[in-house]
């Protein structure tokens, strides 16, 4: 005789709206008992919902997303010559309830409740791809898989006893999407920090965000998670650089715009750019090929009241450095003004983060991909510097250069900062 056996959810304590995070077992699977049927998970702990009863899954009635509580169908399974099964003691929070019913045959069973087919988001989630084979993992493997996003299903092959995915195979999976280039949605992700209630601790008050500094957000996670940056430091001379720019403002009249450091490092970027091309390109989306820009367009970060945006100076290679100091100043004021338009934040080949105005010694600007460098910048300060016989007072500019490191290695990089560097030493070099 055949007998189709409920397994149900056993008491957990008085909890309800348990979530059903994995689904192990679908129509037509062998099990045997005390195999784990589902991963339950409450907002403290996860646990495993072990079979009663051995046989043929005849029906699966929870899927991943579910909220379930004590005595919720699992799943219903075709077993031969059993005994009904006894319900666990309440105490064993992993036991699951089993309730028999006795069929003559499987033609009538079926009608009791009828066969279904697996459902394909069941499939995708826990089966192997290409090779039909469930995924075997322990339960704390299986949590530390979701905690890293990780859909153990895609882990073909473990490296534990009977191809069982231990947790160093989870870390080599994450560590190969990482190598492999951006992580794409249907690979790993990053688990959301969870909401906390601020206000049970203290008076608390909140302001909606700005649109500038929503999107300004979604934008630095965006290239924080798909860049592998590494910020290069170093400090420029600038003693003779400062001589000459007050020296020129001094000659200029009252209602004259004066120069600024700033256009002079846009300068020095453009000399560097011209001897390292690389730097003046993007990376294609499937990472395949470099795509080397022939202009000169320079990018500002500009602190306005409403977040950071970041205007862009075409054609900085063809300008004077009044000419760049005389549009620095009316983009810098559109952009505080909320005047500037989506063209004249596009286009941009390489992007200054300038701090000189506030302070600081150093900082990691992020790369604005598809951009793959940016150069930071704070404030000078006088040092004193050997010149081989003796300490001399100069004026040293710290630079700061992160760049993504899948398109520039650290010796290019170095190279980069050092033509940077060697302009800004002596302005004259600007002229070659």
């Amino acid at each position: 005789m055949t007998f189709l056996i409920e397994i149900k959810v056993p008491d957990v304590g008085n909890v309800a709206d348990i979530d059903v995070v994995e689904v192990l077992v679908q129509p037509g699977d062998e099990i045997v008992k005390e195999q784990t049927l589902a991963v339950l998970e409450t907002d403290k702990a996860s646990m495993d919902l072990p079979s009663s009863a051995a046989g043929k899954v005849h029906a699966v009635h929870i899927k991943p997303g579910d909220k379930v509580s004590e005595g919720t169908l699992v799943v219903t399974v075709e077993a031969v010559d059993v005994q009904p099964t006894k319900a666990a003691p309440p105490a064993e929070v992993s036991a699951a309830v089993s309730t028999p019913v006795a069929v003559e045959s499987a033609p009538v069973a079926a009608a009791v409740v009828p066969k279904s087919e697996p459902a394909p988001e069941l499939a995708a989630s826990h089966m192997s791809a290409g090779s039909g084979v469930l995924s075997h993992a322990t339960p704390s493997v299986r949590l530390f898989a979701r905690e890293l996003g990780v859909d153990l299903s895609q882990i073909k092959q473990g490296s534990g006893r009977k191809g069982r995915i231990l947790q160093e195979d989870v870390k080599k999976f994450v560590k190969q999407l990482l190598l492999d280039g951006p992580v794409s949605s249907g690979g790993a992700g990053i688990p959301p920090i969870p909401a906390v209630d601020f206000s049970k601790f203290g008076e608390i008050e909140e302001f909606a965000l700005s649109k500038i500094k929503r999107l300004t957000g979604q934008g630095l996670s965006r290239a924080w998670l798909n860049l592998p940056m590494v910020t290069y430091h170093d400090e420029a001379d600038i003693t003779e650089l400062e001589a000459f720019r007050v020296a020129t403002n001094a000659e200029k009249s009252a209602d004259t715009i004066k120069l600024t450091n700033l256009v002079f490092i846009m300068k020095a970027l453009v000399t560097a750019l011209k001897q390292f091309p690389t730097f003046n390109s993007s990376l294609a989306p499937n990472g395949d090929k470099l795509i080397l820009k022939k202009y000169f367009h320079i990018g500002v970060a500009v602190d306005t009241p409403n977040g950071l945006v970041v205007p862009v100076l075409r054609d900085v290679d063809q300008k004077s450095i009044n000419q760049l100091s005389t549009e620095l100043v009316e983009i810098s004021g559109k952009a505080r003004a909320g005047k500037l338009m989506p063209d004249q934040m596009q286009g941009g080949c390489i992007t200054i983060s300038s701090l000189g105005g506030i302070g600081g010694t150093a900082f990691t600007p992020i790369v604005n991909a598809p951009e793959v460098a940016i150069l930071g910048v704070t404030r000078a300060a006088m040092k004193p510097v050997w010149d081989g016989q003796t300490f001399i007072p100069r004026l040293m500019l710290p630079l700061d250069l992160t760049y993504d490191h899948r398109v520039i290695d650290g010796a290019e990089g170095a190279r980069f900062m050092s033509a940077v560097i060697r302009s800004l030493n002596d302005i004259r070099r600007l002229l070659l």
